[in-house]
């Protein structure tokens, strides 16, 4: 059961499809949003080294880039507030100052489900380091997360990446769990080598979905996912893409596994990220 979105707004093309999606979520589930703005004032400030002389000029980039910023977000706002509305959902704005990922963070305990463009902190550089700061947010516990991609896709159906793993067993239970689009047909694919073992994983994986409600087809893919997944998900035509990262690797290595990055910063689809 889903009762709270947390909904990042950070005024990038991304941010329309982020609201978008929480309200038709909401709306459907009866559920309430938070939206917080998600935009460090310390990063949209820095300029590089400043010349001598330079102060005053660097001082009105700064009053600029923030101005542009506020825009923006008001503009979100605005459309998130209105659309609301307009669907009888509950929306609370939280305009807040500082570190977008501790506010995340510490807003993310009392959510259900966190929704923003990932891909946005890649793409608009509104991070130093994104893939850190995603670290970050990730080893804190903020999970599930849905990163929207840059357009709308109504979810009708969903591939779940399956490696058999307790991650990835972990990400298809909450996505199956949460029943965010209950009608969704659901493809389970395993990538790999080894037939038998792939069979041996899918079948009970598929069970376990079709008891839960879901119609489902499982697929056998040769190669990495890291090389194959996104190609598949094109070739099936899917809406989102369920994926799983190893908690421990976040711990102890501090990286993000080179397929969820490779997806995060690639997919042309949302994606239901846990772990």
């Amino acid at each position: 059961m889903m009762k709270r979105i947390l909904l990042g707004i950070g005024g990038t093309p991304f941010t329309a499809v982020a609201i978008e999606q929480a309200v038709a979520l909401a709306s459907a589930h009866g559920a309430r949003i938070t939206a917080v703005t998600a935009v460090d004032p310390n990063h949209v400030c820095k300029l590089g080294p400043v010349p001598a002389g330079g102060g005053h000029y660097a001082k009105r980039m700064c009053d600029n880039r923030l101005e542009v910023t506020k825009n923006h977000i008001d503009q979100s706002i605005a459309a998130l507030e209105t659309s609301c509305s307009a669907s009888g959902v509950t929306v609370d704005v939280a305009r807040e100052s500082g570190d977008t990922f501790d506010l995340l963070i510490d807003y993310a305990r009392y959510h259900d489900l966190t929704l923003f463009g990932i891909r946005s902190i890649f793409e608009y550089q509104l991070m130093e380091e994104p893939e850190k700061d995603l670290i970050r947010l990730l080893s804190q516990g903020v999970r599930p997360i849905l990163a929207v991609s840059n357009q709308s896709r109504e979810v009708k159906r969903a591939m779940i990446a399956y490696s058999g793993s307790m991650e990835s067993a972990k990400a298809m239970r909450r996505f199956v769990q949460f029943k965010l689009w209950p009608a969704a047909k659901l493809e389970i694919v395993h990538f790999g080598s080894q037939a038998d073992d792939a069979r041996r994983l899918l079948d009970p994986a598929a069970a376990y979905c079709r008891d839960h409600g879901y119609a489902v087809d499982t697929h056998d893919v040769s190669g990495t996912a890291k090389e194959q997944l996104l190609a598949r998900a094109q070739q099936l035509d899917v809406d989102l893409i369920v994926m799983g990262n190893s908690i421990r690797k976040l711990w102890l290595r501090k990286v993000l596994g080179d397929t969820v990055l490779h997806v995060l910063t690639h997919a042309d689809r949302p994606i239901f990220l846990s772990q």
